[in-house]
C-alpha cells in the first residue's frame, strides 16, 4: 500500500485493503487475547498475595472465554474466498404476493445484519412487483469474512403467517429463495468464454423514473454451459449494467467451483453434504407462535422480529459450527 502508484487502480487498491482489513480481523483480536492471558497470569499472582483481587479473576476469565470462542469461529473461515465480501441474490418462490413482501423482507434484514457489522451495502440489482415486494433482487456486502459468514444462507426460507394481502385473514406459507456468492476481483482466475454466454438486452422496468422503459439498458447474461441467469437494470448506462452483470456471474462460476471441492472433500471424509441453493434451510414462523428455527443446526430462536431486525450471529455461529463438526 506504500507503494507509488498504489490508487492508480482503483479496484485493486480497494481489493487491497479488503484483504487488509480481513487480517486484522483476525490478528488484532489475536493480540488482543494473547495480551490478556498474560494479564490474566499477573493478576492471578497478584490475587495470590492479595485476596482482595481474587473477585477480579472470574469474570477476566470469561471474557478471554469469549476472546478465545471468537478466535476459534474465525478459525473455521478457512476457505479461498471467505475472506472476500458477498453478493446475496433474493428470489421470490412460491407464495404469490406474500413471497414478493417476504423476500424483500428477508433484503431488509440482510442489509440490516450488515449495517450491525459495518459493511458496505450496494443494492446491484432490483425487480420490485407491481403489488408489493419484490420479484428479485441482488447486492453486494463488502467487509472482512462477509461471505465466510453469509455463505449458509444460501437455500430456501419459508414463513408461515397469517396473510397480509388475504382479506379473510388465512395462514400463508411463503418462500424465498437466497444464493450467497463470493465477490471476486478481476485478478481471481475465473474462466469466461464469450461463446458461452447469450446476452439479452432488454428495458428497465421498475417503480419509475426517467430512464425506466425509455432506453434498452437493462442487461440478462446466461452462462449457457451452467444455465447461470443473471441481470441487472439498476444503472441508465447499458456498459455499467453489463460490468455488474459480468461481476455477478463471475462470483456464481467461482462459488459452483468452491462447491465442487467442498464436495470432493466431504467425499473424502464422509462429512454431511452441503445444503443448496434449493433446499428449505430455515423456518420462520408468525402463526400460530412467533419462532425462527434453522433446519440444518437446529439452532432456535423465539423472537421473530429480532431475526428480522438482523441480528443472524446465532445463527450464522451455529451453521459453521454445525459443519466443522
Amino acid at each position: 500500500m506504500a507503494q507509488p502508484g498504489f490508487w492508480d487502480n482503483q479496484e485493486q487498491a480497494q481489493a487491497t485493503i479488503g484483504e487488509l482489513k480481513s487480517i486484522n480481523a483476525v490478528l488484532k483480536p489475536l493480540d488482543e487475547a494473547i495480551a490478556a492471558g498474560e494479564d490474566l497470569a499477573v493478576l492471578v499472582e497478584m490475587a495470590d498475595e492479595d485476596a482482595s483481587l481474587e473477585a477480579e479473576v472470574a469474570p477476566e476469565v470469561d471474557r478471554i472465554e469469549k476472546l478465545v470462542g471468537e478466535l476459534e469461529l474465525k478459525g473455521l473461515l478457512s476457505g479461498p474466498y471467505d475472506s472476500k465480501g458477498a453478493i446475496l441474490t433474493l428470489h421470490a418462490r412460491d407464495g404469490g404476493t406474500d413471497a414478493n413482501d417476504w423476500a424483500e423482507m428477508l433484503l431488509r434484514m440482510y442489509i440490516a445484519w450488515a449495517q450491525k457489522h459495518d459493511y458496505d451495502v450496494e443494492i446491484l440489482d432490483r425487480q420490485d412487483d407491481i403489488v408489493a415486494g419484490i420479484q428479485s433482487a441482488a447486492l453486494a456486502v463488502r467487509g472482512p469474512m462477509a461471505y465466510g459468514y453469509l455463505k449458509g444462507e444460501t437455500g430456501m426460507h419459508r414463513l408461515v403467517r397469517i396473510s397480509p394481502f388475504n382479506s379473510e385473514g388465512k395462514r400463508q406459507t411463503s418462500f424465498a429463495a437466497v444464493d450467497v456468492s463470493p465477490e471476486i476481483s478481476d485478478a481471481v482466475d475465473v474462466e469466461l468464454v464469450d461463446a458461452d454466454i447469450r446476452e439479452d438486452v432488454f428495458r428497465a422496468s421498475g417503480a419509475g423514473g426517467q430512464h425506466v422503459n425509455k432506453t434498452s439498458s437493462a442487461i440478462r447474461l446466461t452462462h449457457i454451459p451452467t444455465g447461470i441467469v443473471v441481470q441487472c437494470q439498476n444503472e441508465r448506462s447499458q456498459h455499467k449494467n453489463r460490468a455488474t452483470a459480468l461481476k455477478m456471474l463471475r462470483a456464481r462460476l467461482a462459488r459452483i467451483e468452491e462447491e465442487k471441492r467442498e464436495a470432493e472433500q466431504a467425499a473424502k471424509y464422509q462429512e454431511k453434504a452441503k445444503t443448496g441453493f434449493g433446499s428449505q434451510i430455515r423456518n420462520y414462523f408468525l402463526h400460530p407462535d412467533q419462532r425462527v428455527k434453522d433446519v440444518r443446526t437446529g439452532y432456535y430462536v423465539g423472537n421473530f422480529q429480532s431475526v428480522l431486525d438482523g441480528n443472524l450471529d446465532g445463527f450464522l455461529d451455529a451453521y459453521l459450527r454445525w459443519r466443522a463438526a
